[in-house]
Formats: structure tokens, sequence, C-alpha cells
């Protein structure tokens, strides 16, 4: 498949004929010379939002973007108006299309980043953001927020929490107005960071981020639930997810459950820094009692 193609067919509204291993998710528009990681598609396709640390025109020194999908291609990226002086990143849309999640380390918040929501017109503007309530945020660092598609349940990562060192992953439940104690995904935490989950099917299995010892490289892994807890299933197969590459930040597509956004750096196509890919989902023979 030429460079052009894949430049032009991978948005939303893309045909999945055009899917092959990967395929850059809106060239020039979406993935830039900047770099861009963590894509999110709300449930109708119209909008798409992804976090970058270095694109210009944002508010600080990481911010969120959006375009909308015009005629099949993303187009007019903006970033939005909640933007912080701080950083805001790990955007994850609710599976009804209401809320934006994130994470940000705003002023005002716990500690160091802390997970938020924001309510979401139907014409794709964003509200005023509020803290997520309940003992998820501390003083420590709360990251990549990503409900269920039932929403009664959060994926997230955070270093306060305990767990097994550095970040790890942990889910929390919808209770009473607000979200319950965190409880660790144990099967896969381990001393390594562990980050940037997103849930495949209905919790069957997750696709996530794990480091390298020294921090300098990332690999998408993937765990599925079996008997109550999830362990590792593997890595994910792709061509640019190997041992010494920056492989990161999975996305849901609600509006194409059985497509996933990864971000990293391939051979080709590529536009910049880490670009925003689009890939099948994989398939997970995951049990479904993980989530109460």
């Amino acid at each position: 498949m030429s460079a052009s193609l894949l430049a032009g067919c991978c948005t939303a509204g893309a045909a999945a004929a055009f899917l092959s291993e990967y395929g850059i998710e809106g060239m020039h528009m979406v993935s830039t010379p900047a770099s861009e990681v963590r894509a999110t598609v709300s449930h109708d396709g119209r909008w798409i939002v992804w976090g970058s640390r270095d694109r210009e025109g944002g508010a600080g020194g990481g911010d969120l973007w959006r375009a909308e999908l015009i005629d099949g291609r993303w187009q007019d990226p903006q970033p939005l108006s909640l933007n912080s002086p701080g950083e805001d990143l790990d955007p994850a849309f609710a599976a009804d299309g209401r809320w934006l999640y994130f994470a940000s380390d705003r002023k005002g918040g716990a500690g160091g980043h802390d997970l938020y929501r924001a309510p979401v017109g139907a014409d794709g503007s964003v509200g005023p953001q509020e803290r997520l309530p309940g003992p998820l945020n501390t003083r420590g660092n709360e990251s990549s927020p990503v409900p269920t598609q039932d929403g009664r349940h959060l994926l997230f990562a955070s270093d306060g929490h305990g767990g097994a060192g550095g970040l790890d992953l942990f889910v929390s439940q919808w209770q009473d107005g607000e979200w319950g104690e965190p409880r660790a995904l144990e099967g896969i935490n381990t001393a390594a960071d562990e980050m940037e989950a997103t849930w495949l099917g209905s919790g069957t299995g997750i696709v996530f981020t794990r480091s390298s010892a020294d921090g300098q490289a990332m690999r998408l892994q993937l765990a599925r639930c079996q008997a109550g807890g999830f362990v590792e299933a593997g890595v994910l197969e792709l061509s640019f997810n190997t041992p010494e590459d920056r492989t990161r930040g999975p996305g849901v597509d609600w509006n194409k459950p059985a497509e996933l956004l990864v971000s990293g750096i391939a051979r080709a196509p590529r536009a910049g820094g880490t670009d925003i890919y689009r890939m099948k989902a994989p398939a997970v023979d995951g049990s479904g009692d993980c989530l109460p």
C-alpha cells in the first residue's frame, strides 16, 4: 500500500479494506512533525481528541487537541479550551460521548497529575473540568483514565496507591455517587512502570504500556481476564512494538470498537516524532469475571 493511500485512509471513516498492520491517523492534521500520543474517538465517530507535549499553539507543556471528521478526513485541529499552563494529557471519551476523561497537573489538584473529566456537548464543545470524586487522586501521580463501556469501572495508572513499584494499573468501581477504593491489577503490575491501558471488549482483556527498567523504551502488552484476575497474554503484535521502541498510549475508538489507536514511530508512513496509528484490535479470549 502506498504512503499516499495510508495517509488518506486512516480516519474514523476509513474502510476496513485499507487497514493492514498499521496506518497513520490523520496525516498533517492529527499526526504532524510534533509528537502526538494517545488518541480517543467519540461514539459517533465525529471527533478525535489526542495529546501532545510539543505541538505549537497550545496553552502549556502538554495539551489536548481535537479534530472533526469532515468528508471522511480529520480536519480543523484545535487545542481544547480546558488546557492549562501545566500538562493536560491522556484523553479518553466515555462510551456514550457525554464525558471526556483526562489527566492533568494543573493547580488545585491533590498532588502531581490527577484525574479529571469534562462534559462534551453535541457540537463537540467541552465544558468546565471537574476532578474525579472519591479516593482516586493522591499526592502522587494518576494518569490515563479509561471507563468501561457501561461506565461502571475506571481503569487508570498511579504511583500513589502502593502496588508493585513505579506506576501500576488500578481499577475502581462507581459506587454511591463516587469512585470506590482502587484495586491493583496484581497479575500484571511489576517493578517497572505499567500505564496507559485501555479496555478490550467489555473488560475481558486490556492493552497496556510497560516501560523498560531504564525507562528508555516502552512496549505494548496484552492481558486477559482469567478466573477473576488479569494475567499477561503476550506482546501486542506490531512491527514497531519491539524491545527497543517507544510504543505506547493505546486508545479506544468507541465508534469502531474492533480497532485500536496506538502511538509510536514506524518506518513508514511517518509524520514526525511519535505519531498515532490505527490497527485492528487484538482478539483476547478472556473470561468475563474480572469486574464486579
